[in-house]
């Protein structure tokens, strides 16, 4: 089996604490949690940022709830697959939400948050693909397209922080080693979440349509099929992957 190679381009997905509204009267509180290995480890590292746990000597990026060493206020954790979590809210205390899930909720990030990452967060989402794809000229066209002003300008003035641009001089759109008239008809297939990646997806497909390049954007809201469809062939690539 292939793996996937990642090309880092475009955004960060923020990770917010978000108050619930549970009758739980007990002296603990309850903090719903992705259940996904990254994702979980995620959460309960902004919790020990924050002060809230402490984590056992070496639990990194890949901490879970196994690995709390120290939890003086009593959390207990409610571990719940990712996009499920913002159905939660009522249930829990509070609830940790990638900004993807919380945007779709209606929720936004920044302003209704009780606490959020930071922009140096490591978690960036990529394009992936599979490997040996990564230098063919519609993956390097869909990469320009992706790394432009204009996508940068969207993610700013669309989600006002929720989701960052990481990409440090964005172009024109246009990779200049990539003979576009030769791709012109060509066809490229991207696996994206709803939102935001779908969204960010669209201003590209304006960028690449205007050299006759059709953008077919694809709707998953599992982490896990989208790499599927790449490592098979059946997509070029993946937009609702993330790194590390």
């Amino acid at each position: 089996m292939k793996k996937i190679v990642s090309l880092l381009l475009a955004v960060i997905l923020v990770l917010s604490l978000f108050a619930g509204c549970s009758s739980s009267k007990s002296g603990s509180v309850t903090i719903a949690v992705p259940n996904d290995a990254t994702n979980e480890a995620r959460a309960l590292l902004l919790l020990q940022e924050k002060g809230y746990i402490k984590l056992k000597d070496g639990a990194g990026i890949t901490a879970t709830i196994q690995d709390i060493a120290e939890n003086p206020h009593n959390i207990e954790f409610k571990e719940v697959e990712a996009a499920q979590i913002p159905n939660t809210l009522k249930d829990v205390d509070y609830a940790i939400i990638n900004s993807n899930y919380a945007i779709s909720a209606n929720l936004n990030p920044v302003k209704d948050s009780l606490i959020i990452e930071g922009s140096a967060s490591a978690y960036s989402n990529i394009l992936a693909v599979k490997e040996g794809s990564e230098n063919q000229p519609k993956i390097k066209a869909l990469k320009a397209a992706l790394e432009s002003k204009q996508v940068a300008d969207y993610i700013n003035n669309k989600y006002n922080g929720s989701v960052l641009s990481v990409v440090e001089n964005p172009g024109d759109g246009y990779d200049s080693s990539v003979d576009y008239n030769a791709l012109k008809g060509a066809t490229i297939t991207v696996a994206a979440s709803p939102t935001p990646h779908a969204e960010i997806l669209e201003v590209a497909k304006e960028i690449l349509a205007k050299k006759g390049i059709t953008l077919d954007i694809r709707e998953f809201t599992d982490y896990v099929q989208p790499n599927n469809v790449v490592e098979s062939g059946e997509i070029d690539a993946n937009y609702f992957q993330h790194k590390p």
